[in-house]
């Protein structure tokens, strides 16, 4: 069971803005710009004030330097973490997992944003009937239990969730028409009772994120790119049949794996291996340049790994059936291509991140994704068998010393279609895309801690960043918070 009403609440440091998201990339960088002109006209009238002015500009100026000073140095304690451990599912947003969770963000604050809209704009009189006949015609249109229709051990139907759609879904921050775009129609506002999921109880006892969101908009081929790199992968020379399709105003006429701009978007397989036997070769991406945080790990000589449920034998050409070839983002790098070191090195198999684990020899840096079967993903996965098997792999990480100086973050790559209530801030053409759940587990997490900081893949990487002294990959990291509000290294 959860504890109630025992949780330590943290205010808010940067809430996120209802600005109308982008459709597309015209539409942002529209927005972007009158954002911007808005803040020039600003300065301007504050530049009329004058020197009357002068003395509080110049306290806010140092205040603003020693803050960012501040920022930029690693807060005291953290060199107490020698192991980073992310363990990323997959498919879930924060309400449909988290969503009754005491004290948290969740359903009950949901308000208009629970009510789902047709293509039209009018609200439903019942939510349209999910796929399949577990689920009843007649589901009101608001969140519901989807443990009535189908157990928390048995999957549920595949959602939509795709770049340009999930911007759709989003509808400007009202979080409205997640049913009306969506192939799986009201199954987008079920959720699951946080009482029944075995990692609550870690969530209860350590500190949940309940304002992270996935890094950018769609699906998990995208933000496993992003995630390692804060870049969208580049194609520029894909076959025309795979571009999605604008009209003038920058709404979808035709949807496609790669934007007319050359940009992967939606799932796609790398020109390395693995990949399916039957990928089109011209359909293959070419290798990203980019770098990543695996070469700003390698630049200070900090060792790292990418742990990979199904990799030795994806990579011996007899893949397990529900082994996800998209879900291995450093295989898209020429860093880390057939027969270089730095795959060798770094790329390799959830079972040796297992026997590390129990042998007090993991990296400083590891990344986990468990195969398909277990990574949570609806349509080929439950939610149940996922949360058990992370809570093995804690089990191994907690049975060494290594124990005392290792933080564990569990997140998931993407909102998997569902419907959240928050609606994202807004920060590029990329996203971020919908709140997902963030877990923070260690000897120096804070105790039954809900962290209302907002985060979003980005600051994982800030973190990692901070503790090792790392480069920043781009202006997403470097403006990134960091996730240490959710320590406190001197318990």
């Amino acid at each position: 069971m959860i504890p109630q009403n025992n949780f330590i609440h943290r205010d808010l440091l940067c809430g996120h803005r209802k600005v109308a998201l982008t459709r597309t990339d015209h539409t942002a960088l529209w927005f972007r710009l009158r954002h911007e002109t808005a803040t020039v006209i600003a300065a301007l009238l504050l530049a009329a004030v004058g020197v009357a002015c002068s003395r509080d500009a110049s306290t806010d100026s140092r205040s603003s330097a020693q803050n960012q000073a501040a920022a930029a140095s690693p807060p005291a304690g953290l060199e107490k973490l020698q192991h980073i451990v992310v363990i990323y599912l997959e498919n879930h947003s924060f309400d449909n997992l988290y969503g009754e969770f005491s004290g948290a963000n969740g359903l009950s604050n949901a308000g208009d944003h629970a009510t789902q809209v047709d293509r039209g704009g009018h609200p439903y009189k019942q939510l349209p009937r999910p796929p399949g006949k577990a689920f009843p015609a007649n589901l009101p249109n608001a969140p519901f239990s989807i443990e009535r229709y189908i157990p928390i051990n048995a999957k549920t139907p595949d959602l939509v969730h795709r770049f340009y759609q999930q911007q759709a879904q989003i509808d400007g921050g009202r979080m409205d028409r997640f049913a009306a775009i969506s192939d799986a129609q009201g199954l987008v506002m079920g959720y699951y009772h946080t009482r029944d999921l075995p990692l609550a109880q870690e969530a209860a006892t350590n500190t949940l994120c309940d304002n992270f969101f996935h890094g950018a908009f769609g699906g998990s081929f995208l933000n496993h790119i992003f995630f390692v790199s804060l870049q969208a992968p580049q194609f520029p020379n894909a076959p025309q049949s795979m571009k999605a399709r604008l009209d003038a105003r920058g709404n979808m006429i035709k949807d496609g794996t790669v934007t007319p701009d050359g940009f992967v978007v939606n799932t796609a397989f790398t020109v390395n291996s693995p990949h399916p036997g039957n990928a089109s070769r011209a359909s293959l991406v070419p290798n990203q340049t980019m770098s990543t945080i695996g070469d700003r790990l390698s630049e200070k000589q900090i060792s790292w790994a990418w742990y990979s449920g199904g990799w030795n034998h994806a990579v011996q050409g007899h893949p397990d059936k529900l082994f996800q070839f998209h879900h291995q983002p450093f295989a898209y790098f020429a860093n880390y291509a057939d027969g270089t070191p730095g795959r060798a090195q770094h790329l390799k198999d959830e079972t040796e991140f297992i026997a590390a684990a129990r042998a007090g020899k993991l990296p400083a840096v590891s990344f986990v994704k468990p195969l398909g079967e277990l990574n949570e993903h609806p349509g080929y996965a439950n939610v149940l068998s996922g949360e058990q098997h992370v809570v093995e792999l804690l089990r191994a990480l907690r049975s060494t010393a290594e124990w005392k100086s290792t933080a564990v973050i569990i997140t998931y790559d993407e909102n998997g279609g569902f419907w959240d209530h928050v609606a994202p801030p807004t920060i590029d053409r990329w996203g971020p895309g919908a709140r997902v759940p963030a877990i923070v587990i260690s000897p120096y997490a804070k105790h039954k801690y809900i962290d209302h900081t907002r985060y979003d893949t980005s600051s994982i990487l800030a973190l990692i960043e901070k503790r090792f002294g790392l480069k920043p990959l781009g202006t997403r990291d470097a403006g990134a918070n960091g996730m240490t509000a959710a320590f406190d290294f001197n318990q």
